[in-house]
């Protein structure tokens, strides 16, 4: 339910949702628009988006972060099975 967004999950998305249309650095975007740090900024994002309410808010954008994510994770898989193996 959108309900479950707080205001600060809104923004994270929002901004996430608007960056390639904003030019310059995005963690001074990120420090400005919402007050916290890059590293809590990405911190929170990762949470959210494995929440069904950011699923909800913004579907395409989700499932976009859900895939990179997840590509990432199977190749530091691929790469960790490269150095045991």
């Amino acid at each position: 339910m959108l309900g479950d967004l707080t205001d600060r999950d809104r923004a994270i998305l929002t901004l996430e949702a608007a960056w390639p249309r904003h030019g310059g650095m995005k963690e001074e975007t990120i420090r400005a628009q919402l007050g916290m740090s890059p590293a809590r900024y990405y911190q929170l994002l990762g949470r959210l988006i494995d929440t069904e309410a950011a699923l909800q808010f913004d579907p395409l954008l989700v499932r976009r972060l859900r895939r990179i994510r997840d590509q990432r994770a199977d190749r530091r898989a691929a790469r960790m099975r490269g150095f045991v193996g």
